[in-house]
């Protein structure tokens, strides 16, 4: 079995890689896929499978990126409401390759269509998970926010599926069951995520808040009492990922503008955005731009977690 988890640290955001005997799945993509083509075409895998745990609404995925440029299917839970083709998984559903079983858990609670992925390693005598993928349902120190649907569904109601979620399936996974999320800290899909990219059941069954010993009800007000407000583009972001972005390849070629159009858009109210480094734009530039420096996507720290 070959693991291996991306973190994007620009925004908190961790993705992953199995592979096993030729094929390989990849799990809550980022939009730079190039990263997962790289690493599949080193050791020797055909992406077959590509894998969200549910509709991120904080970045833009590459599921669909990916999709296109390997023949991948894409598998979303039961209950998502994507508009492009996918495989909706359900409780026990599984992907099986060569020397790896990936099985599903509903686990809603973040969102309704919100699963788990266990891994089990077939070349291991233990019969139990080696690890688990949570999304968002499960973080480091933390879990999921139950209110950034807006008015979908009452944030009290997903937080009482989380709570089944949570204690009913995950926790009654072995404490040894190494546990892998979507997030890490800085991510707005929680409020108290550890720096820890990776922790194990029994870690988290000890330290984390919320998964302490707590009545459902109790556990339903601690989840949607004082919550930071949620992003506005959030939902933007969410009705992009469930359409399918579009992919890059397709975006039109800039245009290019002569000086007099430029001044009589900005004329007419137009900003103008210098992205030339500071020094460039400090020695000269168009009275009332503003200059935000472009610079390469943050790079995804590329950390193999702990199989190889």
């Amino acid at each position: 079995m070959y693991f291996r988890q991306f973190y994007l640290g620009c925004l908190a955001h961790a993705s992953y890689l199995i592979g096993s005997g030729s094929e390989a799945a990849v799990v809550d993509p980022q939009r730079d896929i190039d990263i997962y083509l790289e690493d599949a075409s080193a050791h020797g895998f055909t992406i077959k499978h590509v894998i969200e745990t549910h509709c991120h609404a904080d970045f833009i995925s590459g599921h669909h990126e990916l999709a296109a440029r390997t023949g991948a299917r894409i598998y979303f839970g039961a209950q998502a409401a994507a508009k492009f083709d996918f495989v909706p998984v359900h409780e026990g559903d599984e992907i099986v390759m060569p020397n790896v079983i990936l099985r599903f858990l509903e686990a809603p609670g973040h969102t309704p269509e919100s699963i788990s992925v266990l891994i089990f390693d077939r070349e291991s005598s233990n019969a139990a998970p080696w690890g688990v993928l949570t999304g968002d349902t499960l973080f480091i120190g933390d879990v999921g926010r139950p209110d950034l649907l807006g008015s979908r569904l009452p944030a009290t109601e997903l937080a009482g599926m989380l709570y089944d979620s949570l204690h009913n399936k995950l926790l009654s996974l072995p404490d040894e069951t190494k546990v892998f999320p979507a997030h890490g800290a800085g991510s707005m899909c929680g409020r108290n995520i550890s720096n820890e990219t990776s922790s194990t059941i029994g870690e988290q069954r000890r330290f984390n808040y919320a998964l302490q010993p707590i009545s459902r009800d109790a556990f339903i007000k601690m989840m949607t009492t004082d919550l930071p407000e949620a992003p506005s583009y959030f939902s933007r972001d969410a009705q992009i990922n469930l359409e399918g972005p579009v992919l890059i390849d397709e975006f039109p070629d800039p245009i290019a503008f002569l000086p007099e159009a430029v001044q009589k858009m900005q004329r007419g109210g137009h900003l103008i955005l210098d992205t030339r480094p500071s020094s460039q734009y400090g020695a000269g530039h168009i009275l009332g731009s503003l200059n935000i420096v472009g610079r390469k996507p943050c790079e995804a720290r590329r950390a193999a977690s702990g199989r190889d």
